[in-house]
């Protein structure tokens, strides 16, 4: 009989078959190469130009300025500094002080992107073999590798692998402290509580919403509370205020200045908060609401078969754990993804992406359901090798759309993104200081004569209409001295059929259009209905002269080809695309000073 302090929570049949590490580490060592390989794959897409909006604007960006301010102070909370901090410190070590970092940055910017990259898809590693280490301790080491496997090859871990942002790197900490809370529930020794707490900590210095994995530890010690006779649950309760206060020291060492300008730490947490909980103000966003927009990225970001698994292996562990236990495992994997999902899908704005922090949680409960089927199928009497063959299958259904769907996802990053090919085309037949209108689809210094930063050294090649200032008045008529800047998300709302002629009147004869762009247009067309005229009439007075399309033969290259939306349009996830980016389609306007 188990003792209060040592508990057997996890029943015998749960156990893999074949306990031996000569066969897991193999196939362990297979699972992180080719989840390294998968990460790698096309880890330099798009640059020296960085189309990301978000990873062109938080982290790597603000790593450098430390150097540029002399400071640490991130001066920007909305995304906790763990990250930036990391690739800080890496970027130091790298390129030999400040002086290299700052010079690296103004001449090779796509070296330290791509070192950044790198960063981050060794973190999604990491996490990967935390997660095998989880499941061996909660399972056995047949669950451990089967849900490692799962996440190596699942679509949103291994594409967003691929950019310098803090959603794959929050899965190192995260699973940390899962791992450490999967010894809490087993052992209870101090060194779980330590490091559930020190994961806990830092994945929340990465990305706030990481802290979901709160939940898992306090499950692992109420159960063992509960279990506990009066003297183990004293120490229960001191651990648990030891916890606090390590997550608090791990949070405020990857994130301290949340303490030393608590002031603005506190101010945009608030406003990230409140800009999270609003309606969608993304033209063109989903209006089906969070819950089911969330459900449906499960499908393709985890995929089909460990989506529906995981719901398997949700109902499931309340069967195969003995109620004695309270169901002990299925406390620590269950609750926190429902909660994750509620919470998440009562969001005004909703991502597939933001769904990252509860993969780990998934992928253990889904390797879980498929060893249950195997264990069944040796129960009833089957044949070894039937049950062999049972598993065999489970696996490779389990792994086979995210496998697939992540090597089309290398290939496409492989190859050159629309917006470089349109960059390259327009300079070799767009003139030098040419008057051009570019929406905003790539950064600014894609107009400069070279990929670096701006500087009295590296001129615009061409002259960009300022396309972020609205000069619309009322019923669309131009107002050429009364304008005021939108955001990028406003673009569409600036547009009407009388700039084309306003255009045209100052000389700006080539306009740069993306369906990232008009898409958001065409996929709420009663929003704005200007824009709609706008497109309408550029298509008819305008000469296409240039368009290149990121789709595969066969597939077309419209708008239409894949219907707009802020997932499949940014993460190329559909078979459809060939190469990364929108269509770009260039247009050479001929009236006014643009007549031949």
């Amino acid at each position: 009989m188990a003792t209060a302090e040592q508990p057997q929570l996890a029943p015998r049949s749960s156990q893999a078959p074949g306990g031996s590490r000569r066969w897991a580490w193999p196939g362990l060592a297979l699972v992180l190469a080719g989840g390294l390989a998968l990460r790698l794959w096309g880890v330099q897409q798009g640059l020296p130009y960085v189309y990301n909006t978000d990873e062109a604007d938080h982290f790597v960006p603000r790593a450098v300025k430390m150097f540029q301010d002399g400071s640490l102070n991130p001066h920007y909370f909305a995304n906790p500094p763990a990250f930036t901090y990391l690739l800080h410190y890496l970027f130091d070590v790298w390129y030999g002080g400040p002086e290299g970092v700052l010079r690296a940055f103004e001449l090779h910017p796509g070296n330290v992107y791509t070192l950044a990259r790198v960063a981050a898809a060794l973190l999604g590693v990491g996490a990967l073999w935390l997660l095998y280490a989880t499941g061996a301790r909660l399972f056995g080491r047949g669950v451990g590798l089967l849900a490692a496997a799962i996440e190596a090859v699942a679509f949103l871990p291994v594409f967003y692998a691929h950019l310098a942002l803090n959603d794959v790197p929050t899965l190192a900490p995260l699973t940390l402290s899962l791992f450490g809370s999967a010894g809490v529930l087993r052992k209870g020794r101090m060194r779980d509580y330590l490091i559930a707490a020190i994961g806990l900590g830092l994945a929340c210095a990465t990305k706030y919403t990481a802290g979901i994995v709160l939940l898992v530890l306090l499950a692992a010690a109420v159960v063992r509370y509960l279990q506990g006779d009066a003297r183990a649950r004293r120490r229960v309760v001191a651990m648990l205020a030891l916890c606090a206060l390590v997550t608090l020291v791990a949070f405020l060492i990857a994130n301290p200045y949340s303490l030393l300008d608590y002031h603005s730490f506190h101010r945009e947490l608030v406003h990230q908060s409140t800009l999270s909980a609003e309606a969608q103000g993304k033209l063109g966003a989903p209006k089906d609401g969070g819950l089911a927009y969330y459900l449906w990225s499960l499908t393709w970001g985890l995929g089909w078969a460990p989506a529906v698994a995981a719901l398997g292996g949700a109902v499931a562990i309340w069967r195969v754990e003995p109620r004695a236990r309270l169901g002990a495992v299925g406390w620590l994997l269950v609750p926190a993804p429902l909660v994750y999902l509620a919470f998440m899908g009562l969001q005004g704005r909703y991502f597939g992406r933001w769904l990252l922090p509860i993969f780990p949680m998934l992928c253990l409960l889904g390797a879980f359901f498929a060893l249950q089927l195997v264990l069944a199928a040796g129960r009833l009497a089957a044949p070894r090798a039937l049950a062999g063959a049972l598993g065999a299958v489970l696996v490779a259904v389990l792994l086979a759309q995210g496998l697939l769907y992540s090597v089309h996802s290398g290939l496409v990053l492989s190859r050159a993104d629309t917006r470089n090919l349109t960059r390259a085309w327009m300079l070799a037949h767009v003139p030098k200081g040419a008057a051009v209108v570019a929406e905003p689809v790539s950064p600014d210094d894609w107009a400069r004569e070279t990929p670096a930063l701006p500087s009295h050294s590296n001129p615009y090649r061409w002259i960009k209409y300022p396309s972020l200032l609205s000069r619309l008045g009322p019923h669309g008529r131009i107002q050429a001295n009364a304008t005021h800047e939108v955001g990028i998300e406003d673009y569409e709302r600036t547009l009407a059929p009388a700039l084309i002629g306003y255009y045209e009147s100052r000389g700006y004869c080539w306009v740069i259009s993306g369906t990232t762009q008009s898409g958001r247009a065409f996929a709420d067309p009663s929003a704005v209905p200007q824009a709609i005229a706008y497109y309408r009439a550029l298509a008819r007075q305008g000469e296409v002269v240039y368009r290149s399309s990121p789709y595969a033969r066969g597939h077309g290259g419209g708008r239409d080809s894949v219907p707009f939306g802020f997932d499949w349009s940014f993460d190329y996830y559909p078979l459809a695309y060939h190469r990364p980016g929108p269509v770009m389609t260039v247009y050479r306007l001929h009236g006014g000073r643009c007549a031949p």
